[in-house]
This record gives structure tokens, C-alpha cells and sequence, in this order.
């Protein structure tokens, strides 16, 4: 199968249609998106990105009215829906029997969220379904952020990816389970914990689950195939000091290594758009070692530092 980029949204919903998988752009990362009401293409989605079939896959659609199809919707849900969508927000909530249990991994809760990117929201206004669409890499590896990523590591599985440019988020969308004025969140995103502490109770859960209930909780994800450590890198230099090492940090500068900067102004919002893009480089490059400076873990800089604990676990 030849692997082909373009823009044209009527091929990728022809394809779609046909039961095929083919990468489109979100304003977080590229996703993997075939039809989530089949099974025949949910396991294609599974196949192409050897994932395992425990971990559940997210579902997307364009409207709320379509979304209450397959998941029952709380007030609180429908408050931060009408705040924060269409954008990078999950919710994990109790589905329908419309739902298929592939797409749950068995669960009885579905994660539903409503891409914001441009032709990602024109995409599903041309079709009949909703769609499933986890990031369009092999399973556990670095999330793409540009077509050309995409193509690169799925080349041959699938048919098309749609082009919509790189990621402006740069990282996964922000899941949460909402019940009464009760929100945890699951996973973070650039939806920060201080956003949605303006209408409930917020906890952190982040968690690390071998049969997780939403994606991006297995411990070891997000990972480039160079070593990556995270970690004081003055002192983690001095140890590995007879390897070709490179530094990714935020800002700062150390001597005698290769330094990517994530922001030079130290913006963790630029920070998180860039992440990704960085792996890749840096992987590209061949390095024997990755050493991370941690970010500080307060708004978006904690979903950062989620991403890049779980790179170093290979």
C-alpha cells in the first residue's frame, strides 16, 4: 500500500467510508482516524499502530447532538463542553449500546472530544459517524505533530493523510471524568487544571494503569527510540560524559553538548507546541543519549513533564 499526503477532505471521507484508517490533523497532535462505530476499522486502527487492544481509543465528533448519541452527557460536562470545545478536551463518560466495546477496550465509558482544527471539524461534517482517532504513530512512540511524521512511521499501513500543517497544541487533548461538581483529570493537556478549577473541584490523577481506562496512562509512552533521561543534567553529564549527548530544556544552555531550547522566552505554551517536534529532531540526529531538564510543573508545564517521564520508560 502506498502511503500518499494531500488536502483533500473528500478523499479522506471517501476512504473513511470505505472502512479504510487515514491520518488527519487536530490541533493537538495527527490522529489515526477510521470509523468508531466499526469494528472492522477500529481493528485496523489497532494493526496499524500495534496497539495494545487493552488500551481504549477516543472518539470524535462535531456536535454535542452527535455526541449524545454515545455518551450520557452531566451538567457540569455539558458546562465545560460550552466552554471549552470545540477543542483539546476529553470527556470520559458512561456510553451508549451504540458504542462498540473494541473502541473501550470493554469499558462501559467512551472518551468523546471535538477536534477544533479546521479541516479536521470539515472532515466530520462529511460524514455519517463519528470517528476514532488515537495519534497516528506506532504505538507508544513520539506523537506526530506533521503529515510528513506521519507518513514516515505509518508508510504503507495506511492509504492517505490528510495535510493541515503542524499542530499548534503540539500535545494530546486534556481528559477528564466529570461527575457532580467533581472534575479529575485523567490526563494533562494544554487545558491546564487552573482552567476548569473555574467551574468544579479539581483533582489530578495522571495516573499509570497496565489496563488503562483512557488513552496516554501507560507508563512508558511518548517514547523517541534514542535512551532519554530526565533529571539534574550537570550531574547526569558528569556520569554519561564519554557519550555524544543532547540537552532539551526549556531555556537554558550547557556547555560542550548539543542544547534544543523548547522557548528561548521561556514560554511553556510555545514550549508544548515545540515537544515533539523536538524528539523527532533529536532522534533524526542519532544521539547516543537525550538529557531532559525538568520543566517547572505548574499550568501546561505539567502536562509537559507528563509526556517526557514517560519518554524515558523504554
Amino acid at each position: 500500500m502506498q502511503t500518499t499526503i494531500g488536502t483533500d477532505i473528500s478523499q479522506a471521507a471517501s476512504l473513511l467510508k470505505q472502512n479504510q484508517v487515514v491520518g488527519i490533523p487536530t490541533e493537538t497532535v495527527y490522529g489515526l482516524a477510521g470509523n468508531a462505530l466499526s469494528a472492522e476499522a477500529i481493528q485496523k486502527i489497532y494493526e496499524a499502530k500495534n496497539r495494545p487492544s487493552f488500551n481504549p481509543l477516543i472518539m470524535h465528533c462535531h456536535s454535542l447532538k452527535q455526541a449524545k448519541q454515545y455518551a450520557v452527557w452531566n451538567e457540569l460536562a455539558e458546562i465545560l463542553y460550552l466552554n471549552f470545545c470545540p477543542g483539546p478536551l476529553t470527556f470520559l463518560l458512561p456510553k451508549t449500546p451504540l458504542v462498540p466495546q473494541l473502541l473501550t477496550a470493554g469499558s462501559q465509558q467512551v472518551a468523546v472530544r471535538f477536534p477544533k482544527h479546521s479541516m479536521a471539524r470539515a472532515l466530520l461534517q462529511q460524514i455519517s459517524f463519528p470517528l476514532a482517532a488515537p495519534s497516528a504513530n506506532p504505538s507508544g512512540y513520539i506523537s506526530p505533530v506533521t503529515a510528513q511524521q506521519v507518513q514516515q512511521h505509518l508508510a504503507g499501513k495506511i492509504p492517505y493523510v490528510l495535510d493541515g500543517g503542524t499542530c499548534t497544541e503540539g500535545l494530546e487533548s486534556t481528559i477528564v471524568q466529570v461527575q457532580g461538581n467533581s472534575i479529575e483529570i485523567l490526563r494533562s493537556g494544554t487545558i491546564t487544571l487552573q482552567q476548569l478549577a473555574v467551574y468544579g473541584e479539581v483533582s489530578l490523577v495522571n495516573g499509570n494503569a497496565e489496563k488503562p481506562a483512557t488513552p496516554g496512562q501507560l507508563l512508558s509512552h511518548y517514547a523517541p527510540k534514542t535512551p532519554l533521561l530526565v533529571g539534574n543534567v550537570a550531574q547526569l553529564l558528569e556520569e554519561h560524559r564519554s557519550k555524544n549527548i543532547a540537552v532539551l530544556s526549556l531555556s537554558s544552555q550547557f556547555a560542550g553538548v548539543y542544547n534544543h531550547q523548547l522557548s528561548p522566552q521561556g514560554n511553556l505554551a510555545e514550549a508544548a507546541a515545540n515537544v515533539f517536534n523536538a524528539l523527532h529532531s533529536l532522534e533524526a540526529m542519532q544521539f547516543d543519549l537525550i538529557l531532559v531538564e525538568p520543566i517547572p510543573e505548574e499550568g501546561i508545564g505539567i502536562a509537559i513533564m507528563d509526556r517526557l517521564k514517560r519518554a524515558q520508560h523504554q
